[in-house]
C-alpha cells in the first residue's frame, strides 16, 4: 500500500505541516483500530485516509483524519495534502469533494499549483478569559472566544506578535481549557511583512503539543480577523518552528483556505488491513 508524507501550507520541503496520506481502494474504510495504528506509526499530527466514492453522489472521496492517539472531526492541512496527492497521482483535477465528519469539503487545484479548501466557517462567542489560561500559556490574553462544538478550540488574542512568538505553554495545564485545543493569535507587527496576523496552535488533548500549521484553526481566525481588520481576504502566518502561510477568504458560512504542498516521502506500507 502506497503512503506519502506531504508538507502542507508550504512551497518547500521540511516546512509547513507534514501529513501522512493513504489512498485506499473503493469500499468501506478498514477497521478503526488499523487506521489508528497506522496513524500512530506515522506519528505526525494527522494522517489522512481516503477512498473513492461512487460517481453521481454529493462527494467524490470519503476522508478521515487520525492523530497518533485519536480521530478528529476536522483537519485542514491533511485535506490539503490529500488533494495534492490526488492531483500529483492523476486521480483528480479541478475541484474534489470530500465527505468527512465536518460535512462536504471542497478542494480546488489552481494552475499555479496552489490549492483552495472550502470549509465551514467556525462560530465565535466571546467568553471571559478562563482562570488559569495565562499561567498555562505563559502570558496574559486580552480576549478569549469559544469556537463552539464545530471546532472545539479556545481562541485567545494577545496584545502583540512578540507575545505569541514567546509563549511557553504548560501543555498538561492546557488540556483543561478546551475540547480540542487552544489557538493563540495577534495582529501582525509589520503590516508590510506579507501577512496580517500570526497564530500558534496547541492541541495536547488530542496528542499534539504544538501543531506546525493548523488549517482548521483558520476557520475561526478568518472571521475573527476579518471583523477586527475590516477585510474578508487575509493571510495568516503560523509561527511554529516550521511556520507556514494560510491565505483566508471569509465567504459567510464558508471559509476558503489557500496554500501549497510538497511531497517529501513516497513509499510503501507493509501492513494491510487484513494482516
Amino acid at each position: 500500500m502506497r503512503i506519502r508524507i506531504v508538507d502542507a501550507f508550504t512551497d518547500r520541503p521540511f516546512g509547513g505541516n507534514p501529513a501522512g496520506v493513504l489512498l485506499l481502494d473503493a469500499g468501506p474504510f478498514p477497521d478503526d483500530s488499523w487506521l489508528q495504528r497506522v496513524a500512530a506509526e506515522v506519528n505526525l499530527s494527522e494522517t489522512a485516509f481516503a477512498h473513492p466514492l461512487p460517481a453521481g453522489g454529493d462527494a467524490d472521496w470519503a476522508l478521515r483524519w487520525f492523530t497518533p492517539t485519536t480521530e478528529v472531526d476536522m483537519c485542514g492541512h491533511a485535506t490539503l495534502a490529500t488533494a495534492h496527492v490526488l492531483r500529483s497521482a492523476g486521480r483528480a483535477s479541478g475541484t474534489v469533494r470530500f465527505a468527512a465528519r465536518a460535512g462536504i469539503l471542497g478542494a480546488t487545484t489552481h494552475d499555479d499549483g496552489s490549492i483552495t479548501l472550502d470549509f465551514p466557517t467556525s462560530s465565535l462567542t466571546r467568553v471571559e478569559i478562563p482562570e488559569g489560561i495565562a499561567a498555562a500559556l505563559g502570558a496574559e490574553p486580552v480576549s478569549a472566544y469559544d469556537t463552539s462544538e464545530d471546532l472545539g478550540d479556545l481562541l485567545v488574542e494577545f496584545a502583540d506578535e512578540r507575545t505569541v512568538r514567546a509563549l511557553a505553554p504548560d501543555f498538561g495545564a492546557l488540556t483543561a481549557h478546551s475540547r480540542r485545543g487552544v489557538i493563540a493569535t495577534a495582529v501582525a507587527e509589520d503590516p508590510a511583512g506579507g501577512y496580517d496576523f500570526v497564530s500558534r496552535g496547541f492541541f495536547p488533548a488530542v496528542g499534539i503539543a504544538e501543531d506546525p500549521v493548523t488549517g482548521s484553526a483558520h476557520t475561526a481566525l478568518a472571521p475573527f480577523w476579518a471583523a477586527a481588520l475590516g477585510r474578508a481576504d487575509l493571510t495568516g502566518l503560523q509561527v511554529s518552528g516550521r511556520t507556514g502561510f494560510v491565505r483566508t477568504a471569509l465567504r459567510g458560512e464558508r471559509t476558503l483556505l489557500t496554500g501549497r504542498a510538497v511531497t517529501v516521502i513516497d513509499g510503501e506500507l507493509f501492513s494491510s488491513p487484513d494482516a
